[in-house]
């Protein structure tokens, strides 16, 4: 078709050189891939190449403990992403004796593995003609051909994923998902496309209507909840602190916090001084307490909004299982408790 034969002779002359395009190895490939979702090529590079350094192959991902692999995700946010990588390195490690699936089928069956990144890995590692649909892939059909279809709906997702695998250059799917990709990353882009320049523009539906920046099209989601987060930064005269881990299947499973209050309304001083002597972090009442951050920082995840007070509480000792403050680097933290800190300076 006259759509891949102009996308591929875009790409031929535009394409990035990037560390993962060198390859066709699945284990590199996949781990591209899951860094990749939901964060930008030059946000997940760093990322990628210290996960290829520390963990040169799946087994050394493998063995990893949990841990480690979350201190090294730190940052990227969306963390089960990280945990599923995990548990899939493991799988393929000690079941499928390091050998990843060779076909979009049997890739789909892996943990933290959807359509998208099946069809990723089938088509560059193995030649499948499964073609690829994420934000980029979205963004450029909706344009070019001026579909108004919602894209996160069932209905949506369905038409797409059909246009997509009828348009693949079945000779040369792995070179045709990845520029499709790249040309919605670098050229079709969600603000200020290059449209000017871009050889789609005479054929382009939006470009013709004036509805680029109408497309594609998303339905709202969910009201955004609205938490209040009140860390208790507890600090001894020997300096020791602690941290907690996180339990249970919400946001930042298995990363270390401060003790956290958790309340639907914004609580003041006397509050935490209430809640600090209910709680018995230290062997009697004597403590200080002192608001970090005058002005409450809002931390935005996709589905909720928390707003966030650090507390320091100055005390003799502390009574309850603690690490040194000089430790403190070495575990893994959501990114908003990361930058309080280095901001901190401990």
């Amino acid at each position: 078709m006259i759509f891949s034969k102009i996308l591929n002779h875009w790409y031929s002359n535009n394409k990035r050189e990037l560390p993962w395009r060198q390859t066709n190895n699945p284990y590199f490939i996949w781990l591209s891939e899951i860094i990749l979702q939901q964060t930008q090529v030059n946000q997940g590079l760093p990322y990628y190449m210290s996960f290829i350094e520390e963990f040169p192959t799946i087994y050394d991902l493998a063995n990893a403990e949990e841990s480690k692999v979350l201190k090294l995700w730190q940052g990227l946010g969306y963390y089960s992403r990280a945990r599923n990588l995990h548990v899939t390195a493991k799988y393929i490690a000690e079941d499928l004796n390091g050998q990843f699936p060779n076909n979009y089928k049997d890739l789909l069956k892996l943990k933290g593995v959807g359509d998208y990144t099946a069809s990723a890995i089938a088509s560059i590692c193995y030649n499948e003609s499964s073609a690829v649909v994420d934000g980029n892939v979205y963004r450029v059909l909706s344009r070019y051909f001026g579909i108004d279809t919602p894209i996160n709906t069932t209905k949506g997702i369905k038409e797409f994923k059909l246009l997509a695998q009828e348009l693949i250059d079945t000779k040369n799917p792995a070179d045709y998902n990845q520029a499709i990709m790249e040309f919605g990353s670098v050229h079709c882009k969600p603000q200020n496309p290059f449209c000017e320049s871009c050889p789609f523009q005479t054929r382009c539906v939006a470009f013709d209507r004036k509805i680029i920046h109408q497309l594609p099209v998303k339905n709202k989601l969910n009201k955004v909840s609205k938490k209040h987060f009140n860390f208790l930064v507890i600090l001894s005269k020997d300096q020791k602190t602690i941290l907690e881990v996180r339990k249970g299947k919400g946001i930042w499973q298995n990363l270390y916090q401060f003790p956290l209050i958790e309340n639907k309304k914004e609580l003041i001083q006397k509050d935490i001084e209430v809640e600090l002597k209910e709680n018995k972090f230290f062997e009697d009442n004597h403590f200080e307490v002192i608001l970090y951050n005058e002005k409450v920082i809002i931390h935005k995840l996709s589905h909720q909004h928390l707003y966030t007070k650090f507390w320091i509480v100055y005390v003799d000792e502390i009574n309850k299982e603690s690490i040194s403050v000089n430790d403190i680097h070495n575990y893994p933290v959501p990114i908003l408790i990361s930058n309080f800190i280095d901001d901190f300076n401990f």
